[in-house]
């Protein structure tokens, strides 16, 4: 089984304008609705590739309830904590001359509600696959990802880590079996510019060094590289379309990876699945369907 975990899952607000100005009443010219989050984004995609998975997490109030409906309607199993207070968030995107994003806290976790998440792993076995991704909300510990790593540490399972900053290196002594920073968290990690494909070798060695089994480094339109524990490097182009959409791409890439890699054990054709996934979603509104996947993977 699949896991991903959403610790502040969110309904996004997609708004479209001719034009934002400032200090006036602004009229939207379309509007859409998604229910957010990055491990909920891997789960969506792994749906539209046939694969299972569960999507653990936290919801509150009435936007939670209707996250929890609208992963019911896309046939989506959620094994949420429900919490006693509180609202999940509604993050606005706004689409006009420029993209910006007004980003919700969410519900207070306390240590109570994040001991009942911690129970729930238990159920995760030899085998399964889990999926930690995002960043943890103010109310949570910052080594909650540690606390979970540690306690299914000797189940044998397969842990991707989709984190920045000291975020993820606390993660790197637990194995992790796929991370998957950008070219710009790598500067942010090593501090200092990564400006050629020498500088993001060192880094993904380094990484790999630290602990993690596999390392993708995305690379937007120069494509994506995966430094594999088979010692191999692997590539994969793009496919040149008109971006839509920058949501998601790096979750869809984690899903399509994934679902390659459970299904062949092939790190190759894992990689293009993968970039496939990233590059359907960022040529579609929302994330990527499995007609657009399809359609990318015959073009990589």
């Amino acid at each position: 089984m699949i896991y991903t975990l959403t610790i502040n899952p969110s309904i996004d607000y997609v708004v479209h304008l001719k034009q934002f100005v400032s200090g006036v009443t602004n009229r939207t010219t379309q509007e859409e609705y998604y229910i957010g989050g990055k491990g909920i984004n891997v789960s969506c995609v792994l749906r539209e590739l046939g694969m299972t998975s569960i999507a653990l997490g936290f919801t509150a109030g009435f936007v939670g309830d209707a996250i929890e409906k609208g992963l019911r309607d896309m046939g989506i199993h959620a094994d949420f904590i429900r919490l006693k207070e509180g609202v999940s968030r509604i993050n606005v995107k706004i689409r006009a001359d420029d993209e910006s994003e007004i980003n919700g806290q969410g519900p207070a976790i306390s240590e109570e509600d994040f001991a009942l998440l911690l129970q729930k792993t238990d159920m995760i076995k030899e085998g399964d696959t889990v999926v930690l991704a995002g960043s943890i909300p103010p109310s949570v510990s910052k080594d909650a990802y540690e606390r979970i790593l540690r306690r299914i540490e000797w189940r044998n399972v397969r842990v991707v880590v989709d984190a920045t900053n000291q975020l993820l290196i606390n993660c790197l002594r637990y194995r992790p079996f796929l991370i998957k920073p950008n070219r710009q968290e790598l500067s942010e990690l090593f501090g200092r510019d990564i400006t050629n494909e020498n500088d993001i070798a060192l880094c993904a060695r380094e990484l790999m060094k630290k602990g993690a089994r596999n390392v993708i480094v995305s690379l937007g339109g120069d494509g994506a590289i995966l430094f594999a524990e088979d010692r191999n490097v692997y590539r994969c182009g793009v496919v040149h379309e008109k971006a839509l959409n920058t949501v998601g791409a790096g979750d869809s890439m984690i899903a399509g990876f994934i679902a390659g890699y459970e299904r062949t054990h092939d790190f190759a054709f894992s990689l293009k699945l993968g970039s496939a996934c990233g590059n359907a979603t960022a040529f579609s509104p929302g994330l990527a369907s499995r007609e657009k996947i399809n359609d990318i993977l015959g073009k990589l």
